[in-house]
């Protein structure tokens, strides 16, 4: 699918993977919707790409329906989505203070997979009304995974477990969406520029990107972006979890 004119929704897109994803699209031609928990930190994006700020809870089943509905109602029915929200605190299954409280486990779950879920039941449900386009297709699906759903590390089980979600929702999304003409895939990303990587210590990142076999580096956001884009365009992906890692298999510690 050529995104010119497709209407585009992505989640998470105030920082990261998100906004470069949303960048991407919008320099594509698409007519993009962004969506985060918060619409005053999209306003910035949505003035460099001429996109729509909505504020969305992906967690919240109301949230997501509305927001899902004033995209469609200022762009039409999305024919995109590419699911960037998610969170990756730190936390053992027994720490110092004993287990990891059930309720931070079932956050991270819930922002990662529910979350990537919620929207994706509520875009594929507006794109399967949709006309088809060259090759019967209607709608494309891009959700975000992790190395860490392959190769979590201690202290990344609630996030691993998320994320390994995704992972395995890929293929069986993709075939069970196929009679629509609609692809699912996801990206497994390894270390990325993120605000939630650059915010450690300097030396707690040389440490990191020494793991890294080649590049030698931190990915770019906008390389995470330029892959969701191949996704979009290529026809022939779909029920793939393509790996974005620079050859990392991350150890345990």
């Amino acid at each position: 699918m050529l995104p010119r004119n497709a209407p585009a929704l992505v989640t998470g897109a105030a920082s990261g993977l998100g906004a470069a994803t949303a960048r991407a699209l919008a320099a594509a031609g698409a007519p993009v919707a962004l969506l985060d928990l918060s619409a005053d930190r999209l306003s910035p994006l949505a003035a460099e790409t001429g996109g729509l700020a909505l504020a969305c809870d992906v967690t919240d089943a109301v949230s997501a329906e509305q927001a899902v509905a004033a995209a469609a109602e200022a762009h039409g029915p999305a024919r995109i989505l590419v699911n960037c929200a998610g969170i990756a605190p730190a936390g053992r299954i027994v720490g110092r203070g004993g287990p990891l409280p059930l309720d931070d486990f079932a956050r991270v779950v819930a922002v990662n997979l529910i979350g990537t879920f919620n929207l994706m039941r509520l875009a594929a449900a507006a794109m399967a009304t949709l006309d088809p386009l060259e090759d019967g297709e209607r709608g494309v699906i891009v959700n975000t995974a992790s190395v860490a759903a392959y190769e979590g590390q201690i202290g990344q089980a609630a996030y691993a477990a998320s994320k390994g979600g995704v992972a395995s929702l890929t293929l069986p999304a993709a075939r069970e969406l196929a009679r629509y003409g609609i692809r699912v895939a996801a990206i497994a990303p390894g270390l990325f520029g993120t605000p939630m990587v650059t915010a450690m210590p300097q030396e707690v990142q040389d440490a990191i990107v020494a793991t890294i076999p080649f590049p030698r580096r931190f990915g770019r956001p906008e390389e995470y972006a330029r892959m969701a884009l191949s996704i979009i365009e290529n026809p022939m992906v779909n029920g793939s979890v393509i790996r974005l890692d620079a050859a990392l298999r991350m150890q345990g510690a």
